[in-house]
């Protein structure tokens, strides 16, 4: 086992590598079929820099989880610093999504088959919680739009699952049906639920 100098030399993006590495296992293989030297050895590192880091495999699907908060939680932060329209701000909320499940492609496919896949053996966490965020995000920019004066009163609970039904499914069309992908699909579509498809003012 590595001493604690030994340790200290790591390279700098070690725990990095690891998270990565475990990521795309758990995507590809589910957390139950994907083993601690499974990790390691495509990572590159011992079983004990895995411990090192995480304490346990357990520990490390911890860690990847709040990995994938915090990201999160910076396309929320960036998507709340933007100004313009609601429906400005709902195409960028989009953007950033799009683009954060391009980047992230392995995490994003890993938490989708935990929240919608076969149980995988997994620890327990609060994955709807990713979902609340979101959830809250669309109402909030859809509210602040609303106390401007710039969008019509509507249950703002309906409009996040509409705005979020949208992209959720353009994004999973995406990946069923990357022969049809669209990514500027979404966006239309957002622009056809605000102008709407009625005639006059009553449906």
């Amino acid at each position: 086992m590595k001493n604690k100098n030994e340790f200290s030399a790591l390279e700098p993006n070690t725990r990095e590598r690891l998270l990565e590495t475990a990521t795309e296992l758990f995507a590809e293989k589910g957390y139950a079929g994907t083993s601690v030297r499974e990790i390691v050895d495509q990572a590159g590192v011992s079983k004990p820099v895995l411990y090192y880091y995480f304490k346990s495999k357990e520990g490390l699907f911890y860690a990847i989880l709040e990995w994938a908060a915090d990201i999160q939680q910076k396309i929320l932060d960036e998507i709340f610093s933007t100004s313009g329209t609601v429906l400005d701000r709902f195409i960028f909320f989009y953007r950033r999504v799009y683009e954060g499940v391009q980047q992230y492609q392995n995490l994003h496919k890993m938490i989708h088959g935990l929240i919608y896949g076969p149980p995988q053996g997994a620890p327990e966490y609060d994955f709807p919680n990713y979902q609340r965020h979101m959830f809250d995000a669309v109402k909030r920019i859809y509210t602040n739009g609303l106390t401007a004066g710039e969008v019509k009163p509507a249950d703002a609970d309906e409009v996040a699952f509409l705005v979020l039904s949208l992209i959720d499914f353009s994004l999973n069309m995406n990946q069923v049906l990357p022969e049809l992908a669209d990514p500027q699909r979404p966006e239309r579509l957002l622009r056809l639920a605000f102008q709407g498809l009625s005639r006059g003012e009553n449906c």
